[in-house]
């Protein structure tokens, strides 16, 4: 977490687009404890500010800066030096297509996981691999996206506390992927290089394997752990 005022100044302002349910919430509040600057997107201004003032209220029991603003999705991703897509598999495509020109040149950290009711807890990945693949095909080489966060029990990031989980990081570009191991290291988990996006795909149909482990062993939000101790730096 930032200690002093220079450190906050130079982090990336985070632009949260779907940010309306645990796992967007939760990783809008611990980003901004953490003293980044959050915008939150949605499909209308009216729902991304109500999305903000749930976060700000959360940051205000807390005793924090209440500094998370709302706004459309397209304002959001314009505002943002890093964007977060938080959105169910089935507004994936048509989100990512309304903020294409916006994110240019940017870091776009996709979430998504192919899940599709009613069977969410058996894989089925797209035919093109992955969530994440398609997102990079609908945005272009222009855009570095990287995937993450497919595995963390959602409902965990709007607890307090540490969330005892780890994060896989998949990206074509190392040095994308380094950032958004930085972003992870910021809410106190552990982020791991898992490689090129195309191995999104693993943690993506994982997702519902966790799911299934959910329900056939009463557990509240699965996650995962990496065992065994580096050696060298990625």
């Amino acid at each position: 977490m930032p200690d002093n005022e220079s450190n906050t100044s130079s982090l990336p302002a985070l632009a949260m687009l779907g940010a309306t349910g645990d796992l967007g919430g939760g990783l809008a509040r611990r980003w901004a404890a953490a003293g980044y600057t959050i915008v939150i997107g949605s499909r209308s201004r009216e729902k991304g500010a109500g999305s903000a003032a749930d976060v700000n209220e959360r940051l205000r029991g807390l005793g924090l800066p209440e500094t998370v603003r709302g706004t459309d999705n397209l304002t959001a991703a314009r505002a943002g030096d890093i964007v977060v897509l938080t959105v169910p598999y089935a507004f994936q495509r048509a989100t990512l297509e309304g903020v294409r020109e916006a994110v240019q040149g940017k870091i776009l950290v996709d979430c998504t996981v192919p899940l599709v009711p009613p069977k969410v807890a058996r894989v089925q990945l797209p035919d093109e691999g992955c969530a994440a693949v398609i997102a990079q095909e609908v945005l272009g080489p222009g855009v570095r996206v990287v995937s993450a966060f497919q595995n963390v029990g959602a409902a965990h990031l709007r607890e307090e506390g540490a969330v005892h989980c780890d994060v896989l990081v998949a990206g074509d570009d190392p040095s994308a992927r380094a950032e958004v191991i930085e972003l992870i290291e910021a809410l106190g988990m552990k982020g791991w290089h898992a490689g090129p996006l195309d191995n999104a795909a693993a943690a993506e149909a994982l997702t519902s394997v966790l799911i299934q482990l959910n329900r056939k062993y009463g557990i509240a939000g699965a996650g995962i752990r990496i065992t065994g101790e580096p050696t060298r730096s990625p």
